[in-house]
């Protein structure tokens, strides 16, 4: 069965018929982070046990660029890398639910009957213990556990994930990545952080007078602080490993954010096509050097300090058959913790 998205009840109606049950969870699930995935997991495991749809209900936008825009976080991922992750996880299907003024003045029960019993006949619903729903977060876990038992819906409540003494969040990855701190980032996310896009032309004055990179123009809103960073990019349905700059080329007088990937191993031409990046560790501030020259040395000493650290990577920190190259360089969670 393929992976079923559905953007209203109508269309989940249509779609998945009007009889069948799901085991659930609700949630804005930005990165899908271990903590999601933990839930996300229960999710499969028990429709599989009740022979139901398993199902994640996602919102879009984000409730905040609703009720309170200037508050609303930049999301570390796009709608439809989330979806791409709830499928990578097994889930069955997504409930896409068009978060608006209406819909958020539902009651914590008008919310429940609509949504999970008329619409996905929920068997079981998973949660984290600090999920609210409903017109002013009024409703919580336990009030959700109250309506399963008068609904006919079992609850569980899915314990947070703690790294390293620090409760694994969308918020905490946010500030991670924005300090550049992408290898913590990425212990949380259960994977590296990641951007994807397209391959955007430059101006060539990489290539002709430093190192030849790739451009990624991204519709991601989540960048990581502006230096240098070890990565490894996925360009021609190959990954590579490689040294990134995210930035302003200050040495050149630029003015737009640009994020340019030197790969590898990498002799093509590309100036089209789709591009990832993965981050591992940031190697360094972006600074202005004298000139194009003094630039160089500098770009020639940053890969090789890339280059080092992904040797420490292969000797110490992934054990053999672990890491995943994916050759189409899919988007979704790798096997990589």
């Amino acid at each position: 069965m393929s992976f079923l998205v559905a953007r209203s009840p109508k269309e989940w109606d249509a779609k998945a018929g009007s009889h069948q049950s799901a085991v659930a969870t609700i949630g804005n699930f930005d990165g899908v982070h271990l903590g999601h995935q933990k839930i996300l997991r229960g999710v499969v495991e028990k429709s599989r046990a009740a022979g139901a749809f398993g199902v994640a209900v996602t919102f879009d936008p984000h409730p905040l660029r609703i009720l309170r825009p200037a508050e609303a976080p930049p999301l570390i991922e796009t709608l439809e890398q989330r979806l791409a992750a709830f499928e990578a996880l097994g889930l069955d299907a997504a409930l896409i639910l068009q978060f608006d003024h209406a819909l958020s003045e539902l009651s914590p029960e008008e919310f429940v009957r609509r949504v999970l019993v008329e619409t996905l006949h929920a068997r079981g619903i998973l949660v984290g213990g600090n999920f609210r729903f409903g017109h002013r977060q009024a409703g919580d876990a336990i009030l959700l556990r109250e309506l399963g038992s008068r609904f006919g819906f079992g609850v569980e409540t899915i314990p947070p994930v703690i790294c390293r003494n620090t409760l694994v969040s969308s918020s905490a990855i946010r500030r991670a990545v924005a300090e550049g701190r992408v290898g913590l980032a990425g212990r949380w996310l259960g994977r590296p952080f990641r951007l994807e896009g397209k391959i955007r032309p430059g101006t060539g004055q990489g290539r002709r007078l430093v190192v030849p990179t790739l451009n990624l123009e991204t519709q991601q809103e989540l960048l990581p602080r502006t230096g240098v960073y070890a990565t490894e990019t996925c360009a021609g349905g190959k990954l590579y490993r490689s040294a990134t700059n995210v930035g302003y080329r200050p040495t050149f007088d630029g003015k737009r954010l640009t994020i340019e990937c030197h790969l590898f191993g990498f002799s093509q031409e590309l100036e089209a096509g789709p591009i990832a990046v993965q981050f591992w560790t940031r190697l360094r501030d972006e600074k202005k050097f004298d000139g194009p020259g003094a630039l160089k040395t500098q770009v020639l000493r940053d890969l090789e300090r890339a280059r080092q650290f992904f040797r420490r990577v292969d000797r110490y920190r992934i054990p053999a058959g672990r890491r995943t190259t994916p050759a189409s360089c899919e988007a979704g969670p790798s096997d990589f913790k």
